[in-house]
């Protein structure tokens, strides 16, 4: 969602950063790579630490990094098929990180056992959302959309992250406990955006319901 609505005033600071990086002979894949592997060790370093705010903050960083490697591909007139993989690959592998990281400090010097659970749902949650867009596309079929995408799980994670290690009470609590619901409900939209795309490519009427029996039937 946010995705669409962000996308234009971003490229407004990507693109030309990009096309700076395209001139020096750096690759969108060298960008991917080297986003995701700040991501992680931000993520695996700071986090379980309780260093929240400063983790937040670096991870913001290199999670930006994904909107510059995009921008270089559209820069270079092209992508490519193993660049588009890799992205998506390199996202799974940072968002699980983020959540990854939460969940050890919930579990650990936290000391939040309950929050832990909900760290783990916008884990799980988080890949499954991206797993079923990518099975049903995979199918033919379609999955778009959903009440959580990505970017409204990075910004939830991170801000809530960032506010509590500034001290703001609960601030974590909530971002995690309304993410991890939002993400369980977008799971449910996309199963059902994928039923629907079955039944139009079946030939079937997604909206159409079956006859009632006739009675005594």
């Amino acid at each position: 969602m946010l995705n669409v609505l962000a996308r234009v005033h971003v490229d407004r600071v990507a693109e030309p950063l990009a096309r700076w990086l395209v001139g020096r002979g750096v690759t969108p894949d060298a960008v991917t790579v080297a986003g995701t592997a700040g991501t992680v060790a931000a993520a695996l370093w700071f986090l379980p630490r309780g260093e929240l705010f400063t983790g937040a903050a670096v991870i913001t960083f290199f999670v930006l990094f994904d909107l510059v490697d995009g921008a270089m591909a559209r820069a270079r007139g092209r992508g490519t098929p193993f660049g588009a993989v890799l992205d998506s690959t390199c996202d799974r592998v940072a968002d699980s990180a983020l959540f990854a990281g939460l969940t050890w400090w919930c579990l650990g010097v936290g000391e939040q056992r309950l929050l832990g659970v909900a760290a783990l749902l916008c884990l799980v949650t988080g890949q499954l959302v991206s797993y079923v867009k990518a099975r049903a596309e995979g199918a033919g079929l379609s999955a778009d959309g959903g009440l959580v995408e990505r970017a409204e799980r990075l910004i939830l994670g991170l801000v809530g992250a960032g506010l509590h290690g500034l001290g703001v009470p609960y601030a974590l609590h909530v971002a995690l406990w309304v993410l991890a619901a939002a993400s369980l409900w977008t799971v449910g939209q996309r199963i059902a955006a994928v039923h629907r795309s079955a039944r139009a490519a079946a030939g079937v009427d997604p909206d159409e319901r079956p006859a009632d029996p006739a009675p005594g039937s």
